[in-house]
């Protein structure tokens, strides 16, 4: 069969792309930024669209030609510079149903649980009016609507999950007690391997029998990275607000991070559901991460994650204030160039480091702009130990000098980039 399959770059697409494909499919995978995706699944068609921008049917003629089913997994968390969730989940899915009408092929929709206290929520609102749709539409389909996804990698809450792990001597958590129910990200790929065989239709719950508390779980994560046992400190939920408005700051402005509003207020109510008999086997928590035996490469990875938005940040601060403070006594800053170039020269000069400086440090904070800003840093701070060198070499011999201070930044911003991607 052709199957097309939405967010095929994504933690649960790009399994359940190379399941398909391994079923003997021929899959097209369609994400905003596929190149990456394309050199490591050489197999999938890959084709470049943003959903946000599909809101009208004819926006999907063309993909859906020859398509005998189309498995959508992208989605969003909530609102921000890189994600729209009322045009990515729900105004995208109701031209795609618009459009299927002619070829009708069978939609699998992976969702999640939309019915709760939370279900106002904007994501999982915009989720509930596509299924509704979906399931009104007439259209061969399955909704599936699975826990909380584990597998050998990590994306977003399951990230959190192996950060939190590998805190340092305790466990800090809030809502320590919430009960999650769980799944292996091969029980999800499975269940659309049945729907495209024809096995499955209808709405379906997807979890193992087991229900967890957060503690639980994040505790079964740091003996997985092969950890020490250490105590949970369960905090009382006032006191995350203030990295939840931080996180959700970071959210305008493109960065996707699990601790914003959304993921808090889901996770405060837990990940349960009311299962059915469906017929559909779930792994246990225990049993996905013992299949999966941890490396090296996750534990750096579980330690680095909660490093990097600091790491991000102390660059911004580091290069806001290296172009703020010579502002503020310009004519004293520039007097270092006054014995190579006259004092307009050497005014505008340094009004012109400070501004590079400054807009440097604004833009790393900006995710689309956060590896050309990084880029920027390395050849400015190149430019600028270069150009001391030559002009006055003799600032290398003070140890705590602006040369030698010049050099951690450097490997910060380093470290900064092998760290970036978030896929």
């Amino acid at each position: 069969m052709n199957i097309l399959i939405l967010g095929a770059t994504g933690f649960i697409g790009s399994v359940v792309a190379a399941r398909l494909v391994a079923d003997g499919h021929a899959v097209m995978g369609l994400g905003r930024n596929p190149a990456r995706a394309r050199l490591k699944q050489p197999a999938i068609g890959w084709r470049q669209a943003d959903l946000s921008r599909m809101a009208k049917p004819e926006d999907w003629d063309d993909l859906l030609e020859g398509q005998h089913a189309v498995v959508n997994c992208a989605g969003a968390l909530q609102d921000g510079m890189s994600d729209d969730l009322a045009a990515t989940q729900a105004d995208a899915m109701l031209a795609l149903y618009s459009a299927a009408k002619h070829t009708r092929p069978l939609i699998v929709q992976i969702s999640a649980r939309t019915a709760g206290p939370a279900g106002d929520l904007p994501f999982l609102a915009t989720k509930r009016l596509a299924d509704e749709a979906l399931a009104a539409s007439g259209l061969p389909h399955l909704i599936l609507r699975p826990a909380l996804v584990l597998g050998r990698n990590a994306h977003g809450g399951s990230s959190l999950l192996r950060a939190l792990a590998a805190f340092p001597l305790a466990l800090p958590l809030v809502h320590a007690e919430s009960p999650l129910e769980t799944l292996s990200v091969d029980d999800v790929a499975e269940a659309v391997s049945r729907a495209v065989a024809g096995d499955l239709r209808g709405d379906l719950v997807l979890a193992a029998d087991e229900v967890l508390t957060l503690a639980d779980l994040v505790r079964l994560h740091r003996q997985w990275l092969g950890l020490p046992p250490a105590r949970v400190i369960a905090l009382v939920p006032w006191l995350a607000r203030p990295v939840t408005r931080l996180a959700d700051m970071a959210g305008l402005l493109g960065w996707r991070s699990p601790l914003r509003s959304t993921a808090m207020r889901v996770m405060s109510e837990g990940i349960r559901s009311v299962k059915a008999g469906n017929g559909l086997a779930a792994t246990s928590a225990a049993a996905t991460l013992s299949a999966n035996p941890s490396g090296v490469q996750d534990l750096w990875f579980a330690r680095l994650y909660l490093l990097k938005p600091l790491v991000i940040s102390g660059l911004s601060a580091f290069w806001l204030l290296s172009g703020l403070i010579p502002l503020l006594a310009l004519k004293k800053t520039s007097a270092h160039f006054l014995p190579f170039m006259p004092e307009a020269v050497a005014m505008a000069l340094t009004l012109a480091t400070c501004l590079i400086d400054i807009a440097l440090g604004a833009a790393v904070l900006v995710r689309p702009l956060a590896r050309r800003a990084l880029l920027g840093m390395l050849a400015v701070s190149l430019a600028y130990l270069a150009g001391a060198t030559l002009l006055e070499p003799a600032l290398w011999l003070d140890p705590l000098g602006p040369l030698v201070k010049v050099l951690p930044s450097v490997l910060l911003t380093l470290a900064a980039l092998a760290i970036l991607d978030e896929r």
